[in-house]
């Protein structure tokens, strides 16, 4: 809880930055995980000369949801500001799981992966929302 003064106690504070270091690592973990599985196919291809692994589509969608999870959890200004050093990774995540989504939704014709286009976009709305925001606060 925030006191009347707008301040959290120190408690709070400091359990509020270990689940955030907890989350970040989290979406971490997913982000390794979605470039082991999208590298997973090819590499397949190459060592059994067949697809052993088939390219991601329905989980695609799912990765794409956790950094705007992220954002969504840390969008007020203090949290934001303390995000400052994962921010470029959130923002990098979400432009390569658009580049993906939109790849194989364009040229495969998947269209699950129409979903995660969609996320992303709204994810690098809420990225570019929230600094013109922290811009407009500070000046």
């Amino acid at each position: 809880m925030i006191s009347d003064n707008g301040v959290e106690p120190d408690g709070q504070s400091a359990v509020r930055q270990r689940r955030m270091a907890w989350q970040v690592g989290v979406f971490k973990c997913v982000f390794l995980l979605s470039m082991l599985r999208m590298f997973a196919a090819p590499a397949t291809k190459d060592f059994f000369d067949r697809y052993v692994v088939s390219w991601p589509t329905w989980e695609w969608p799912l990765y794409a949801l956790v950094p705007i999870a992220l954002i969504y959890l840390y969008r007020r200004p203090g949290d934001w500001d303390a995000l400052r050093g994962e921010r470029s990774l959130i923002k990098w995540a979400l432009l390569l799981y658009l580049f993906y989504a939109l790849l194989f939704a364009v040229g495969a014709g998947v269209w699950i992966l129409w979903a995660a286009v969609v996320i992303c976009v709204s994810g690098l709305i809420g990225i570019w929302y929230l600094n013109r925001k922290e811009r407009l606060r500070a000046a």
